[in-house]
């Protein structure tokens, strides 16, 4: 498989009594520590790669710790987390110390789970970051699911304010960058009570107070430029959730009189908590949700929500767990919008097509697709009782043999095994991918039935021709028929998914090869003089997708093909046929979540832009070498 690699998990708890309150309520002071627990393990599908939980104690005294802080590297980082905050927990009861100054015994918690996309690894680039100071109103933990386009910008701002970041990561930048902001608000509060003939813990008292993390925000965020979704805690007791303007990155809230919780997912919070959808919430573009430090909690427009609302909708059909109400209906949806361009592809022939999946991917998408093939049975089932009636020769027979027609839906491919990695020769890995998958024979009459198959792992293309379409013709169907639930991937995402190389993507191979076929490999020329003229422009200058030039000769349906042939052998007297969805059918099952740039190149942010030019003119160079 290729699966892809997307945007983090993110997870806070805020508990709104005192520990004691849920020891007695729910038999445990761990309640917080425990429904983090659950909010994380219940977002593993956003983050392989490691993880991170912080815990603010704000009724800590002086001389204790306040701050702590878990992260791990790898699939396993969330039970290696909490299995070493459970050791410290028994290690302070051992010792008998109170809940005062037991470890990980707060009310404010974060997690966080990583997918890296920019290739950094090493456990400092895990959330959260934590950025101490012996002021607690001016330490600062943080975690996002984000990726900014213009860190370099913020970057240079901050630097020109005479501030020195350790490190040119967006997250890093973030943290200095609002960190720097809430020193100067620090600054002015002290000043102020020192005014008002304040001293000492009295003057301590007076900021803490006071700290408004909403006015902070008005003032780092307008320069931030990508999806984001941005947590954040202070040791004297503020926290927020940030999201985009654009509604890039999703995030949902839930709280009641014990607790708030902010997650990445809405299913993820109705099942930690035993709540009924309609009670959990959806922070809206530009929206924060801030509780202060006497648990007073509020939802503000940090953002003026932007115009171009581009929800992401690869949310919908790849990321988010299937099991949220609407996603599962949409994906659904998804499936039964295929089935046209799939009877077209089988020229109609209904009784001799199997339909099948991929296992691990488009298996809700799937059952979409077999309702759309029901649907059509059944209404060519009406019109064959029609004409017999009006024959007056409508018999018993007759009808029984017409209702015991049926789509013809099977099994076909297993996973079978995980490869490992001993094998170095191209040769040997590509033989030995094509067995990741095990078929059923005896599914499909051989060179009579066409197999038709949904699969999602054909953004790259990888995969679907050194395993899937290889295994799959072994069966010898008369046609092999790829589909996607989604539109043809052409543009790289850079808010937070791993597709940043235009040259992965099967569908700008496909639209590259047309282009050669056809003589016109100058326009791609044309578009790299385009792309590299303005790669260096300010981003607010940056509004016209060049690229768009590569796929625009073609139609969908031309690339489609080229497609069947790149993912094909030589060789192969299996003829392939790949069929994805349209865009306009994406929107029609997905009406709230218009963010298409991967698909459409329309990109909703000036960074994104900016950021395709560089990345064009990084391929055409890498490839004028060759």
């Amino acid at each position: 498989m290729e699966p892809l690699k997307h945007e983090c998990g993110i997870a806070q708890v805020r508990l709104l009594k005192p520990l004691e309150y849920y020891q007695q309520e729910h038999g445990t002071w761990r309640h917080g520590l425990n429904k983090l627990y659950l909010l994380m393990e219940k977002q593993h599908n956003r983050g392989q790669d490691g993880a991170g939980i912080v815990c603010l104690k704000t009724d800590s005294q002086v001389g204790n710790e306040y701050i702590f802080r878990e992260r791990a590297m790898g699939s396993s980082a969330i039970t290696q987390i909490f299995n070493k905050a459970g050791e410290m927990i028994t290690e302070g009861m051992r010792e008998n110390i109170s809940l005062q100054m037991m470890p990980y015994a707060g009310n404010m918690y974060m997690g966080h789970l990583r997918y890296s996309t920019t290739g950094r690894q090493g456990i400092q680039y895990l959330h959260p970051l934590v950025r101490r100071d012996n002021y607690r109103a001016r330490s600062l933990a943080l975690c996002g699911n984000f990726n900014l386009t213009n860190a370099q910008e913020i970057f240079d701002l901050i630097a020109s304010q005479g501030q020195y970041p350790r490190s040119g990561s967006d997250t890093y930048i973030l943290l200095e960058q609002l960190g720097h902001r809430l020193d100067r608000h620090v600054e002015k509060l002290y000043m102020q009570g020192c005014n008002e003939g304040f001293h000492g813990l009295e003057l301590t008292h007076y900021i803490e107070q006071r700290i408004d993390m909403a006015a902070i925000l008005r003032e780092c965020a307008p320069m931030w430029d990508g999806g984001f979704v941005i947590c954040c805690m202070t040791g004297s007791g503020e926290q927020f959730a940030l999201r985009d303007p654009w509604g890039i990155r999703p995030a949902f809230y839930y709280y009641d009189d014990e607790i708030l919780v902010v997650a990445s997912e809405r299913p993820v919070i109705q099942t930690t908590l035993n709540v009924l959808v309609d009670q959990v919430h959806e922070l809206q573009p530009g929206q924060a949700i801030l509780v202060n430090q006497n648990n007073e909690i509020r939802v503000e427009q940090i953002l003026e929500p932007k115009p171009n609302i581009s929800k992401c909708s690869f949310e919908r059909i790849y990321f988010s767990r299937g099991s949220d109400k609407d996603i599962y209906e949409e994906r659904k949806h998804l499936g039964y919008n295929l089935v046209p361009a799939i009877l077209k592809a089988c020229d109609n022939d209904l009784l001799h097509s199997v339909i099948s999946f991929i296992p691990n991917t488009a298996e809700v998408a799937y059952y979409g697709m077999l309702h759309g093939f029901e649907d059509r049975l059944n209404a060519e089932k009406t019109r064959a009782i029609i004409q017999l009636s009006k024959q007056g020769i409508l018999t018993e027979e007759a009808i029984t043999a017409i209702l015991s027609s049926h789509v013809r839906s099977e099994k076909v491919a297993i996973k079978d095994i995980k490869l490992r990695t001993f094998i170095t020769e191209h040769n040997a890995r590509n033989d030995m991918a094509a067995h990741v998958y095990d078929v059923t024979y005896g599914t499909i009459e051989d060179g009579v039935d066409n197999l038709v198959v949904i699969d999602d792992s054909i953004v790259r293309g990888t995969t679907l021709k050194n395993s899937i379409v290889k295994i799959l013709s072994r069966l010898r169907p008369k046609k092999l028929v790829i589909v996607s639930s989604s539109p043809q991937v052409r543009y790289p995402d850079f808010y937070g998914i791993d597709m940043a190389n235009l040259q992965e993507f099967i569908a700008f191979k496909a639209a590259v090869a047309l282009l050669a076929e056809r003589g016109m490999l100058d326009v791609m020329e044309k578009v790299y003089q385009e792309c590299k003229a303005s790669m260096d422009l300010p981003k607010e200058e940056c509004h016209e997708n060049y690229v768009k030039q590569i796929y625009a000769p073609f139609t969908d349906e031309e690339i489609s093909k080229m497609i069947g042939r790149l993912v094909t052998d030589e060789g192969s007297d299996v003829p392939v046929e790949c069929i994805y969805q349209t865009i306009d059918g994406l929107h029609e099952a997905c009406p709230g979540h218009t963010g298409d740039w991967y698909f459409s190149g329309n990109y909703p942010t000036p960074g994104g832009l900016k950021l395709l030019y560089r990345a064009y003119v990084q391929y055409y160079e890498s490839i004028s070498k060759e």
